[in-house]
């Protein structure tokens, strides 16, 4: 069972009110986009936001970011509300308890960075827990949808960073051509060596350029997190 809180090197996560708990790999997203955005970037969205993990990492790492964090589930906005006034940038966070399709159509503004870890499955079977049905599928936010509130709300040059399963990947793309919005670099995560790849982040543009494609293997063959994992969350997990 998850514990109800979980510290970082500079805030902590509650998370007994939300349905989706801390995981490593929507870390791992948090510290990817954070690490590959000029600090010069002031306006961020933060859809479905949940516990406010990916706000909160963004924030610690940009000190000029303003940050829109939209979600759903009312406990869990909540949750990120009280998150964000617990934590050293709270003036900086602003938590928004409604669809992103109805956020998106009162906004008045575009946003220089856009980040989301989306609801995974479609057509999957559901458990009997409602609200980490809404947390998990996507009923209430196809990829479809997402990727065209992003192409409404996205800043020319602005970038769009995404985690998803793996076997998405493909189909993922082949929306984003639709919207003409451009993959600059994707990474595939697996556990260990031994596993195949379980997520894939992305980070997206509006201009075609050479995409760079790696990967991150979370435990090395010692069982000890992996070099890149611990260059990535060194600034936020306790134990790095």
């Amino acid at each position: 069972m998850a514990n109800d809180y979980f510290q970082f090197k500079q805030f902590l996560i509650k998370q007994d009110k939300c349905a989706m708990k801390v995981c490593t790999d929507a870390c791992l997203l948090g510290a990817f986009a954070a690490n590959r955005l000029p600090l010069t970037v002031h306006r961020l969205l933060d859809i479905g936001t949940g516990t406010g993990l990916l706000s909160l990492m963004l924030a610690q790492r940009n000190l000029n970011a303003v940050i829109d964090a939209v979600e759903i589930d009312e406990a869990a906005a909540e949750q990120a509300k009280e998150n964000f006034n617990n934590s050293p940038w709270k003036e900086r966070l602003n938590v928004h308890n409604e669809p992103i399709q109805k956020f998106a159509k009162s906004i008045n503004k575009k946003y220089d960075v856009i980040i989301c870890n989306p609801p995974f499955f479609e057509n999957d079977l559901k458990s009997e827990n409602q609200k980490r049905n809404l947390a998990l599928h996507s009923d209430a936010l196809s990829l479809e949808e997402l990727i065209s509130i992003v192409g409404f709300l996205l800043e020319k040059n602005g970038s769009f960073f995404c985690l998803l399963p793996f076997h998405r990947t493909k189909y993922f793309e082949e929306l984003l051509v639709n919207k003409k919005l451009c993959v600059k670099e994707k990474v595939f995560i697996k556990q260990t060596l031994k596993h195949n790849y379980f997520r894939t982040i992305f980070w997206i543009d509006r201009f075609p350029s050479e995409l760079t494609q790696s990967e991150i293997v979370i435990m090395n063959n010692e069982n000890e997190y992996s070099k890149r994992f611990k260059e990535l969350l060194r600034e936020y997990y306790l134990r790095l």
